[in-house]
C-alpha cells in the first residue's frame, strides 16, 4: 500500500479481523487469472494480507512473491501460511522485468488518485513482455476515509482505461462487480485486467 500512516495503522492493528472475516476462501476472480498464466509463472502480489491468495497460488504450482505494506499482515501470513511474505508498500516496488504476472486484488484503492499513474508504471516495469496484471478498485470519482481510517480512492472504468493505456498497459477487460469491503459497506467495484506487451 501507500504510506498513508493511518491506512498502515489501521491494517497493522487489525489482522484477527481481517482473518475472521475474509480468509474462508481466496478472492473470487482469482483462479480465473490463473488460468490465463503458463505453468510455473512468477508472480508478484500487492497486498497479500492474510496470504489466502499467496497460498491458493502456490498450491496451483505458481512461483509466488506476496508482498504487503504491514508487519503485522506479513507475520500472520507467513505463521498461518508458509507463503513466505516480504513487507514492501507500493511505492517501495522498483523491480525491472522480473515477474510474469502482478496480482492486486481489493488494495490499489489505498493509493491517493494523484500517485496512481505512478504505482502502474511501477508495475509495468516490473513485469516481463506478455506479463499479466489485475487489480480491483471501487467505482466513483473522489476520495474519503472510511470509518476505519482507511484512505479510499474512487475511480471510473474510463478513468482506469485510460490510466492503463497511459502507462503502456493492453486492456483486456474491466469487468463491474458488487462487493462488501472491510468497512461492511456492499460497494461497487471494477475488475481491471491487462498486459504489458
Amino acid at each position: 500500500m501507500s504510506g498513508d500512516p493511518a491506512t498502515l495503522a489501521h491494517y497493522e492493528a487489525s489482522v484477527p479481523y481481517y482473518v475472521s472475516a475474509f480468509d474462508r476462501s481466496h478472492s473470487r476472480h482469482l483462479d480465473a487469472f490463473l488460468d490465463g498464466l503458463a505453468t510455473g509463472a512468477h508472480i508478484l502480489e500487492l497486498g497479500c494480507g492474510t496470504g489466502r491468495d499467496a497460498a491458493r497460488m502456490i498450491a496451483r504450482g505458481f512461483t509466488v512473491d506476496p508482498t504487503d505494506g504491514t508487519r503485522a499482515m506479513v507475520e500472520r501470513a507467513n505463521g498461518q501460511r508458509g507463503v513466505g511474505a516480504r513487507v514492501m508498500r507500493f511505492d517501495e516496488l522498483d523491480a525491472q522485468e522480473e515477474y510474469d504476472a502482478v496480482w492486486a486484488h481489493a488494495c490499489l484503492f489505498h493509493v491517493p488518485r494523484a500517485q496512481l499513474p505512478f504505482v502502474l508504471a511501477a508495475i509495468h516495469r516490473a513485469l516481463r513482455s506478455g506479463g499479466q496484471h489485475y487489480a480491483s478498485f471501487k467505482l466513483g470519482d473522489d476520495e474519503f476515509r472510511d470509518d476505519r481510517g482507511r484512505l479510499n480512492s474512487r475511480v471510473s472504468g474510463d478513468e482506469m482505461a485510460g490510466l492503463y493505456r497511459e502507462t503502456g498497459f493492453a486492456v483486456r477487460s474491466i469487468i463491474p462487480w458488487q462487493g462488501e469491503g472491510a468497512d461492511g459497506v456492499l460497494r461497487e467495484w471494477i475488475a481491471v485486467t491487462a498486459h504489458k506487451d
